[in-house]
């Protein structure tokens, strides 16, 4: 049976929003939380480093929080949404967290977001809990096996699996390093352009 249906899947940090640990790094002066799943594949690697860093500098959720509620939506990418929602159904396939992504939510109109909890003592990250481990690319199987097609588009390596496991995916404003590795996905970095290219697709 043919799929009967298309559907985008993005990421979040990045392709949508500025990269909120980056944001962070610059409102503390921690600059070691600058570092992103652009320079580290691992995630679980990624994450121990970055809560390693809070609890030793006694930075808790509140303080990222206050930075998240200073950050928009990149310039553009609302009505990039926008208009790609007029044309099919988006998911947006995040390793962010709940507690980071929900302001951002209300500002992209509230679309649908699968994405990542923290674990919370009072003020204090203690942990991070997985939807599932590579959870955008078992994502993207199980919406085909529900017979939808899939487009996928992010920016970094932990995108890579989504982007690999769907009918076509595209990077989208992703580091040198990142095109350099995975030259068998399309790169943009306008959202009129990926725009045009995801439109072409369905």
């Amino acid at each position: 049976m043919q799929p009967t249906q298309t559907i985008v899947t993005l990421d979040l940090e990045g392709v949508l929003i500025p990269e909120v640990w980056v944001a962070v790094a610059e409102t503390t002066g921690i600059n070691g939380l600058s570092r992103t799943t652009r320079d580290e594949p691992d995630y679980d690697v990624l994450m121990r480093y970055r809560l390693n860093l809070l609890a030793q500098h006694g930075l808790g959720l509140a303080k990222i929080q206050e930075v998240i509620s200073t950050l928009e939506p990149m310039s553009g990418a609302c009505d990039f949404l926008d208009e790609l929602r007029s044309q099919t159904q988006v998911i947006i396939l995040s390793d962010t967290f709940d507690q980071f992504a929900t302001p951002f939510m209300r500002q992209l109109g509230w679309p649908t977001i699968m994405c990542h909890q923290l674990l919370v003592d009072g003020d204090t990250i203690v942990g991070y809990q997985l939807r599932q481990h590579d959870q955008k690319r078992k994502a993207v199987e199980a919406l085909q096996s529900l017979n939808f097609r899939i487009i996928a588009a992010g920016d970094s390596y932990n995108d890579t699996t989504m982007l690999g496991a769907a009918s076509t995916g595209f990077l989208f404003r992703s580091p040198d390093n990142v095109i350099a590795e995975f030259p068998q996905f399309r790169a943009f970095t306008a959202y009129a352009d990926i725009l045009a290219a995801i439109t072409a697709e369905l």
